[in-house]
């Protein structure tokens, strides 16, 4: 018995899909190339490419005969793009770190050479004035803006250098170049950074960064407390693995997906 057009539909969708996910891996293919890794008829194939390019989902790429994804497509996940609000897509997470560990918790983003604070969950056990909701603070202090300059191209790591004065805020703050490349490279090989009393005396915190749907750091996580409480004890590896799950996942509501 013969199908029904209903029935159809979602079969001619999922093989569409499959073009476009082919198209994304690899661009340029002709019609025979994607026949072959689709494992469906080249007629086929040449239907549903006419199809995809009257809505712009494809283009005829550069060579004669080869197709690649259109501009609509673009234009689409820019939307999305836009949709994905760190702030928002960090709510849940911040909730659920401050409920297990009733510390500080907050979220800063990049601007220019500085770490600003975009939103803040209040600890129980302190309550430290440094980096309010809407503050700032150079990208080499501090766990959070640390994790950001961190995952930076190396480049910007001595732009960021050359142009600031490095003053310290308390005596464990680093106050030279190679004190800070140090602990930005101890960042990379960990995935999160540690900022023992760099900022306050007597208060820690730890930081994660963040990435968005294009592999790029987008903002940064971090848990700040008593040091006492943070670092240096058994607590602290709870800590640790609460930031750098916590970064993960909103990493993951932004389209972050590892390679």
């Amino acid at each position: 018995m013969q199908a029904a057009p209903g029935d159809q539909a979602p079969n001619v969708i999922a093989k569409a899909g499959r073009v476009l996910a082919q198209l994304g891996e690899r661009s340029d293919l002709t019609v025979r190339e994607l026949s072959l890794s689709l494992g469906e008829p080249r007629p086929t194939v040449h239907r549903l490419l006419k199809n995809l390019a009257a809505l712009g989902y494809v283009e005829a790429g550069p060579k004669r005969g080869t197709y690649r994804l259109g501009l609509e497509l673009f234009r689409l996940g820019s939307l999305v793009a836009l949709r994905l609000d760190v702030r928002e897509a960090a709510a849940s997470v911040m909730e659920d770190i401050h409920r297990a560990l009733e510390e500080t918790v907050y979220l800063v983003i990049r601007r220019d050479r500085e770490a600003v604070c975009i939103d803040r969950i209040e600890g129980l056990h302190i309550r430290s004035m440094f980096l309010t909701l809407g503050g700032s603070m150079p990208l080499h202090l501090g766990a959070g803006p640390r994790a950001l300059l961190a995952h930076l191209p190396r480049a910007y790591w001595d732009e960021y250098l050359t142009a600031v004065d490095l003053t310290p805020l308390t005596p464990a703050s680093p106050t030279t170049r190679p004190q800070v490349l140090e602990l930005l490279e101890d960042t990379v090989r960990k995935g999160y950074a540690v900022s023992d009393q760099d900022v306050v005396v007597g208060i820690a915190s730890v930081g994660a960064p963040i990435f968005d749907g294009t592999g790029q750091v987008t903002a940064a996580i971090s848990i700040g407390g008593l040091a006492t409480l943070v670092v240096g004890n058994a607590r602290g590896n709870l800590v640790i693995d609460l930031v750098t799950d916590g970064a993960r996942r909103i990493s993951e509501a932004m389209g972050y997906r590892p390679s």
